[in-house]
This record gives structure tokens, C-alpha cells and sequence, in this order.
């Protein structure tokens, strides 16, 4: 049940920043202050965005991998639709640091959009597979 919680949590917390995302887009000023950090912190943002991708690549590489595995039959499906969300989320994170290095609102807004539906999306399939799966994992 714990594994189950911790998904509806992911998929509340995916419908509200998919709800903040909106609201700020029409926040011009907001978007301004956000894009547009002093450059040291900018930098700091590029990189942790970078590096952060990379780090969520490589682990999705590795829950694909292991979910994924030839020499055991039972393929576990939640563990592969968490390596998906982890790629996704890379994505996401290489779209924000191409925003604070452009200085435009847009790759942001659609970093957080990636990052908000793909977890509002594998959330529910998380659920799903776990439900008819009998699984108790999140």
C-alpha cells in the first residue's frame, strides 16, 4: 500500500505543477524573474539541469535494463515504466537548461510540461499495472 500512495502522490503532485505551469505562463513579469536569475545563479541552474539529465539518463538506462532483463522471464512492468519516466524527466531537465541558457520562458514551460504529464501519465500506469498485476510496489 506504501508503494501505492507514494504514486497518487506523484500524480497529485504532477496535476499541480501542470496547474502552476499555467498559471505562471500567463504571468509575463513571473516568467521574466524566473528565466532571468543574476547569471551566477543561472549558471548554477544550467548545470544542475545538465547534470541532473545525465544522472536521470543513467539511471534510466539501468531500471530499463534490470526490468527488462532476457535471462529472467518475468519482466517487471513497473520497473520499466519508471526507467520511461526517468528519461522523460531527463528530457525535461535538458529543456530547462536550455531555457536559463536562452533566457526564454518557453523551453522552460515545456520542461515543466514534459516532467508534469509524463508523471500525471506513468502515475497512472503505475496504478494500473499494479492493481491488475497484484503488485504492491509504487
Amino acid at each position: 500500500m506504501r508503494g501505492r500512495l507514494a504514486t497518487i502522490l506523484a500524480l497529485v503532485a504532477g496535476i499541480a505543477a501542470l496547474a502552476i505551469a499555467i498559471l505562471a505562463g500567463w504571468n509575463e513579469s513571473l516568467l521574466e524573474a524566473i528565466v532571468t536569475p543574476p547569471l551566477v545563479v543561472r549558471a548554477l541552474l544550467i548545470a544542475l539541469c545538465a547534470v541532473g539529465g545525465v544522472a536521470l539518463l543513467a539511471a534510466a538506462g539501468a531500471r530499463i535494463s534490470a526490468a527488462g532483463d532476457l535471462e529472467h522471464p518475468e519482466r517487471d512492468l513497473p520497473g520499466m515504466i519508471r526507467g520511461v519516466r526517468l528519461v522523460f524527466l531527463a528530457v525535461a531537465a535538458f529543456s530547462a537548461a536550455a531555457g536559463w541558457l536562452l533566457g526564454h520562458p518557453l523551453p522552460l514551460i515545456v520542461a515543466v510540461l514534459i516532467a508534469a504529464i509524463d508523471v500525471i501519465e506513468t502515475s497512472f500506469l503505475l496504478l494500473v499495472t499494479t492493481v491488475r498485476g497484484g503488485h504492491h510496489q509504487g
